[in-house]
Formats: C-alpha cells, sequence, structure tokens
C-alpha cells in the first residue's frame, strides 16, 4: 500500500489558535456566511508571503531525521503554491527549504517545466541548478535543450550550450543555437549569445548578441531584417530596433541600405495616454545618391480630448519633393499614387445638447508629376468653421442649420507649362471667403409601410472674392438666396415566396422624390471645392448634382423614380438578390453650370440599373449600369463576381467602364469633338485571387488590365509554401505605375518563421489590401496560459 504523507510547514506562529478560534466562531454565525460565487476563470494568488504558503510532500516512502531533513523515495513530490519538484528521490531540508532531486527530476513554475536526470532547487529563494535540462515555457511555448540551467530566480534562467525553438511541434523547423541563452519571463526576452539561426537544419543566421520574444507580449531589441529588391532603389536592406519605453508608448528605429540611393534613417514614436493618443513618423535621406539632394518625410498625429466637450487633433503630412514616394514606394506601398498630401488641425466642440462645432485649418501639398500636365492643387481652409444645429422630432418636425465660414488660400502657381509661365511664383486662381447656412425643416410621416417626408430650407451664401485679375470685372462681393423644397415618399410590400428552393420573403419598394429649387445666375460666383457628382443610386435622391461646398447649385424642377425588391431568407434574413431601378424626370433644362460644362437639355436621365445577388453562400455576384436612353449607350457599367469556395480559395474578377463626359451626345446640334481630341475613357478589367495548386504550395495575384490603353496597370504575382510546421515561405513580383510614364518593379521573399517572426519584407499589408479576400496560409498559434501545464 502507497503510504501518503502530508506534511504542514512554514504556518505563521500566531494563525492556528487564534483564527481558528474566530473562523469558528464566524461560521456558526449563519449570517457572517457569504454566498459562494463561481469563480470565472482560474486565478493566481499573488503577494503571498514565505510564511503564508503551505508545503506539502508526497512519496512511497518518506523518513524524516532530527537535524529537518527528509528523504522521499518512490513517486516524491514537493509542492507549494508557486512551485512543484517531482523525482524518485528527494532530499528536503525544511530549515531552508533546499531540495535535492535524483532521478527523473522535474521543476514546474507558472506552467513552464525544467526535466533533468538530477537538480537542485530552493524553494524558498527560487533558485536552483539543473544537469542536461529539457525545458518547456509555460505562457510563450518555447522549448529546448541545455548542458546546464542555473535557475537564478521565479522568472531568470541561463542555458549553457543551449538550443532554444519558439515552434511548438516534435520536430520544428527553427532553432537558435548558442553558448549561452539568458530567459526572462518577466521581462519578456531571450538573450542568445554566439548564437546562430538553423531553418531546417542549416544556419541562415549568426549573431554575437541576439534577442527574441518568449511571450507575445512587447519587448525592446533588433526585429527581423528586411531585405529586397527594387528598380527605383536598388538592393533594400533594414534592420529594425524596437524600443518599448513604457506600457503607454513606444518607438521604432529603422536604418535602412539603398544600393542606389544610399542610407536612410527611418522612426516610428507612439504614445497613448489617459485622454490623449498619437504618433510620429519620419524618413531622412541625407544625400540620395542619384539626385545628391535630402530627401524625408515626416507624419505627425496626435487626439487629445480637452473636456469641456472639447476635443482637438492634428494629421501633418509632408515630404521634401514631388517625386519622394515614386521614388521610395517600394515592395508594393501604394502610396506612389499620392498627388496630395493634406494636413489639418481641428479644434472640435459638442458640448450642448443640439449644437456641435469645429474650428480647422486645412491645407495641402500637391506633388506634381513631371511626365504628365500640370496640377492645379486644391484650396487651402485657412481657416474654416463649422456649425451644426439640429433637433429631431421636435413635434414631429427634424430642424438642421449647417453653418460654415471658410477663407480659401490658392498656393502660387510652381509649374512649367509655357502658357502659364507669367503667373510663376503668383495666384492663378482668385482667393476668397465664403459664408453660407442652410437651414431646413422637415416633418417626416412614417406608418408601416410607407413614408412620406416634406422638407424645405433655406440656402444663404456670402462670397468675398479677391480674383487677382484673372476674371476682370467680376464683383469682388456676392451673395445668393435659394430656397430648396423636396418631398420624399416611398412605399414598402411583402410576399411570401421561393428563391433557389428555399422559402424566402420578396419586397416591392418604390420611391418618389420630387426636388424644386429655383434658378439663380451664380456664373460670376468663384468655385473653390465644388465637382459634378458622380450619378448613382445616393446622388439620384439628392438635392443638388454637384457636391462639396455648393459653390454651384443646381436649378431643379424634376422628379426621381426609383424602384427596389429584395428576397430575403425567410429563416436568417439574409439578403440572397437585390434588384434596382432608377430615373430622374426633368420638367426643366439645366441652366447652373460649372465653368466649361455643357448643360443638361434632356427631359431624362440615364437609367440607373443594379443588381446583387449572393447566389450560394460561396458566390456572389454584382452589376450596375449607366443607361443613356438617348444615345442607347452604356455610359457607367460595372460587375464583379467573388466565389470562395474554402479557405484559402478565392476568385474574384471585376469590370468597370467610364465614360468620356465629352463624348456622350447631349444634343446632337451641340456636340463638337474636336479632331485632335483624345478619348478619356477608361475600361479595365480586375483579376484577383488566391488558390491552392498543391497541399503545400499557393498562387495568389492580381492583375488590372486596361482594355482602353491595351496595357496592365498593375501586376502582382506570388507564390506561398507552407511548411510541415512553423513556417512558411513567400516570393511575390510586383509591377506598378509610379508616374504617367514610369513603372517600378519590386521583388521581395519572405520566410516566416512562427514563434520567432519573418526574414525578409513583410507583404501581408499588400496582399491584404490588393488581394480580395486574401488569407494567411499559416493560421495564428493559440495564445498560451500559465495555466497550459496545471497540475
Amino acid at each position: 500500500m502507497r503510504l501518503v504523507w502530508w506534511l504542514l510547514f512554514f504556518v505563521a506562529a500566531t494563525v492556528p489558535v487564534a483564527q481558528a478560534q474566530q473562523a469558528g466562531s464566524a461560521s456558526a454565525d449563519p449570517v457572517a456566511l457569504s454566498e459562494l460565487n463561481i469563480a470565472p476563470n482560474l486565478q493566481l494568488h499573488k503577494n503571498l508571503n514565505e510564511d503564508q504558503m503551505s508545503v506539502f510532500l508526497v512519496g512511497d516512502k518518506v523518513e524524516s531525521e532530527p537535524n529537518g531533513k527528509v528523504t522521499l523515495t518512490g513517486g516524491a513530490e514537493v509542492r507549494r503554491i508557486d512551485s512543484v519538484v517531482k523525482g524518485d528521490e528527494i532530499d528536503y531540508q525544511r530549515s531552508t527549504g533546499q531540495v535535492h532531486v535524483v532521478g527523473n527530476g522535474l521543476i514546474m513554475r507558472d506552467a513552464s517545466i525544467v526535466r533533468g536526470p538530477s537538480l537542485d532547487y530552493n524553494v524558498n529563494s527560487k533558485t536552483g541548478e539543473v544537469n542536461d535540462p529539457n525545458f518547456w515555457l509555460g505562457a510563450g511555448g518555447g522549448a529546448g535543450t541545455a548542458t546546464h540551467a542555473d535557475i537564478l530566480s521565479q522568472s531568470k534562467m541561463r542555458l549553457t550550450k543551449a538550443t532554444y525553438s519558439g515552434c511548438p511541434c516534435p520536430d520544428p523547423a527553427w532553432y537558435i543555437k548558442a553558448t549561452t541563452v539568458d530567459l526572462d519571463s518577466a521581462a519578456n526576452e531571450g538573450v542568445a549569445y554566439n548564437g546562430v539561426l538553423y531553418f531546417k537544419g542549416a544556419p541562415i543566421l549568426a549573431s554575437p548578441y541576439f534577442t527574441f520574444p518568449i511571450k507575445k507580449e512587447r519587448k525592446s531589441g533588433f526585429l527581423i531584417p528586411t531585405y529586397g529588391t527594387s528598380s527605383n532603389s536598388g538592393f533594400e536592406f533594414s534592420l529594425p530596433y524596437y524600443f518599448n519605453l513604457a506600457p503607454n508608448y513606444d518607438a521604432t528605429l529603422t536604418p535602412k541600405y539603398m544600393s542606389k540611393r544610399g542610407m536612410q534613417l527611418g522612426g516610428e514614436f507612439r504614445y497613448l495616454g489617459a485622454g490623449y493618443n498619437g504618433q510620429v513618423t519620419g524618413t531622412y535621406l541625407p544625400k540620395d545618391a542619384l539626385t545628391s539632394t535630402p530627401r524625408w518625410m515626416y507624419i505627425a498625429q496626435h487626439n487629445q480630448v480637452l473636456g469641456g466637450g472639447f476635443s482637438a487633433m492634428y494629421d501633418i503630412r509632408r515630404v521634401s519633393d514631388d517625386n519622394y514616394f515614386r521614388d521610395f514606394s517600394t515592395f508594393g506601398l501604394n502610396d506612389a499614387t499620392t498627388n496630395t498630401l493634406p494636413s489639418v488641425a481641428q479644434l472640435n466642440w459638442s458640448g450642448y445638447k443640439y449644437w456641435s462645432s469645429y474650428l480647422q485649418a486645412y491645407t495641402y501639398q500637391t506633388l506634381q508629376d513631371s511626365t504628365a500636365g500640370y496640377t492645379a492643387p486644391p484650396y487651402n481652409k485657412l481657416p474654416e468653421l463649422h456649425v451644426l444645429g439640429a433637433r429631431y422630432n421636435w413635434g414631429g418636425f427634424d430642424v438642421q442649420s449647417d453653418n460654415y465660414a471658410t477663407k480659401f488660400v490658392s498656393p502660387v502657381y510652381q509649374g512649367n507649362i509655357a502658357a502659364f509661365s507669367p503667373y510663376y511664383g503668383r495666384h492663378i486662381l482668385p482667393d476668397g471667403t465664403r459664408f453660407t447656412s442652410y437651414n431646413t425643416v422637415s416633418y417626416p410621416i412614417v406608418h408601416a409601410g410607407w413614408y412620406v417626408t416634406p422638407k424645405v430650407g433655406v440656402h444663404l451664401s456670402q462670397y468675398n472674392t479677391q480674383w487677382y485679375n484673372t476674371n476682370p470685372g467680376y464683383p469682388s462681393s456676392e451673395s445668393r438666396v435659394l430656397p430648396i423644397m423636396s418631398v420624399d415618399s416611398g412605399m414598402t410590400f411583402e410576399r411570401k415566396t421561393t428563391l433557389f428552393g428555399h422559402d424566402a420573403i420578396q419586397t416591392l419598394e418604390p420611391r418618389m422624390y420630387y426636388l424644386r429649387v429655383p434658378y439663380r445666375n451664380q456664373s460670376q460666383l468663384p468655385v473653390f471645392d465644388t465637382a459634378l457628382s458622380v450619378f448613382n443610386f445616393s446622388q439620384a435622391f439628392d438635392e443638388n448634382i454637384y457636391s462639396g461646398g455648393w459653390d454651384r447649385i443646381a436649378n431643379a424642377n424634376q422628379l426621381t423614380l426609383g424602384l427596389t425588391s429584395r428576397w430575403l431568407d425567410e429563416e436568417t434574413g439574409f439578403e440572397r438578390l437585390t434588384l434596382q431601378a432608377a430615373q430622374r424626370i426633368y420638367f426643366q433644362d439645366q441652366l447652373v453650370t460649372l465653368p466649361g460644362e455643357i448643360p443638361r437639355t434632356n427631359t431624362k436621365s440615364d437609367y440607373l440599373f443594379g443588381a446583387g445577388a449572393a447566389l450560394t453562400d460561396k458566390l456572389n455576384v454584382r452589376f450596375d449600369a449607366l443607361y443613356d436612353p438617348y444615345s442607347n449607350q452604356r455610359n457607367q457599367m460595372s460587375a464583379s463576381f467573388k466565389w470562395q469556395p474554402k479557405r484559402l480559395a478565392n476568385l474574384s474578377v471585376s469590370y468597370r467602364y467610364t465614360r468620356d463626359p465629352n463624348t456622350i451626345i447631349i444634343n446632337p446640334l451641340l456636340q463638337q469633338v474636336s479632331p485632335t481630341y483624345v478619348n478619356n475613357s477608361t475600361e479595365q478589367v480586375t483579376v484577383s485571387g488566391q488558390w491552392p495548386i498543391t497541399s503545400k504550395i499557393y498562387a495568389m495575384g492580381r492583375i488590372d488590365y486596361s482594355l482602353h490603353d491595351k496595357r496592365t496597370t498593375q501586376s502582382i504575382i506570388g507564390l506561398e509554401y507552407k511548411g510541415d510546421c512553423c513556417w512558411v515561405a513567400r516570393m511575390v513580383f510586383q509591377r506598378y505605375a509610379v508616374s504617367a510614364a514610369q513603372a517600378n518593379t519590386a521583388m521581395f521573399f519572405q520566410l516566416e518563421l512562427t514563434g520567432l517572426g519573418s526574414l525578409g519584407t513583410d507583404p501581408m499589408s499588400l496582399l491584404s489590401k490588393t488581394i480580395t479576400g486574401y488569407e494567411s496560409v499559416s493560421p495564428p498559434i493559440p495564445d498560451k496560459t500559465t495555466f497550459e501545464r496545471y497540475e
């Protein structure tokens, strides 16, 4: 029969009698008993003193000596709340807490296990040493072997001639060999001295000082280096260093070598506090080897809660020159197509129930393309004040007042077009101040199955303009008052039916929207931030055909008719099929236009058609079209489908066409197309997807092809290889336009080692943004806990 002895040590001398009597008297009082609660999860007992921890001894045979030494033989164990020691034979000294184990030794602390043929450990000081140890780290999941281990504290351990891997597999694909490895679980850091990183048995990286994380928490140290090549910058290599400065702020410093351009230094600083957060990012190249000039970029962002309903923010972005993103946008950073950099500083207020406002300054840096024409910079707003008042269901009425005061400043001309050369360094667009106030009252009448919403409003505008002789004779001050009236109405009918053999509910939703806006001559008003809106299902029921600040408000006497029908799954309500159609009927010709715009004289708008269907849970299709009933031509059309039969297998195809507005026949008598006119219609097909070639090899990519220009505008092609355990290899090729006449070609390779990081440039953000439905072939490893190996 196995003898089990449970011996209790290290109990405070004053506890047994007094506290037991108190506990007993409390237990006798039913009022003092508290209700038992179920703990939501396992919890650690923290901040216990040594004299509060009981020690339990277990063994087939227990021998005790007068000097306090206890010998345990056969299934021996020394247990305490913070550690467990096991072995074939254990010598335990009660007075010091020293444990000596012979045969199959094991130490368990916070779910970390160290095994060895023999070991010495002190349960009080939490120190010891183990010969020929095998170890498994609890929350991090790392494991390895060594010739000797020195346990320095509860969280620190030093390994001699160690092999370590964060891959939780019996035969890890990668591991680190080093003469000495220091593990500190509290600091989440492992340090390998004279370490070599092996992959599939082959050394791929060596360093006299190599750090790595033990857990998924942040830690200071070098990050995995990145490398690749591109036609713009040549071979690139960067070695980031991460600074875990505090729980609420950190920094990353990234030196980067580019063979064609030189050494660049990049950095990022992030911070988070009570009521504020932000980050600063930037790069600096002292002298570009190709341009012989310094090149730099910075982005500063901050958000601040000020209290009393006030908040503030700023987002400032600047680069050294027009070609910065074209020259340095490698490895799929699509900033190469950026042509304006906005910067904004804003003070917000929402301290009253029905009112809110903001005061902001908005500026732009316009990046010109020397291979294309001059791009007119947007107006800077220095400053803009917005005040919004709104109250809904006020006796059944919805009342709103939308007010702006904006000072517009146009940048001076810095282009190289001969026709504008006299204006170099001067304004070629007018400056001015615009005050607008749009006040509306509506009365929604909503009932089951139908609604009617009449609405009336008045738009007030005041312009003070400095024309800079661009429009001689135009007034410097002009005002505009326009009433706007509309009635929006709709109904919803339902019936039970079937779709694809499944029970469904079909809806029929007609809608009518009438708009009346009288004509006002606005030809002498400046155009600061207004453009013609795209005609779609949303804009068809809008109050103005122009978007932005409404420097033009089109006259209107029109009725928009729309019809939508949906098929909803009867059980889940999921929308399986949607059909839409709309058209606008005009009772008056268009009299208000933007400069250079041909006014509409037709009595009917284009037909709007839309259809979307989830044919199965894995196949979706969408179709939209804008059809001209006068020319019998399509003005816009888009179609797409997405098929995802299983994980890591998806395919999507989309088609987009937009007809050049100057080729649209508005009126045969007004059509004047120059013999030298270039058709600016766009027609593009995009194919993207991810598909398994074998059980381990996956292909992914995207191709954008312009049917109008008969050329590829962007192509991304890559292969992924999923290893047996803990590794994935990727190779990606990309070619994309950086200007009207230039393209960049980049190729990069990534070796992802699960539990350690990635070698090479990380393409994950590029692939997830550009390839519809892309998923990583390596699913994340579940987080470990301190109870992973709980006994």
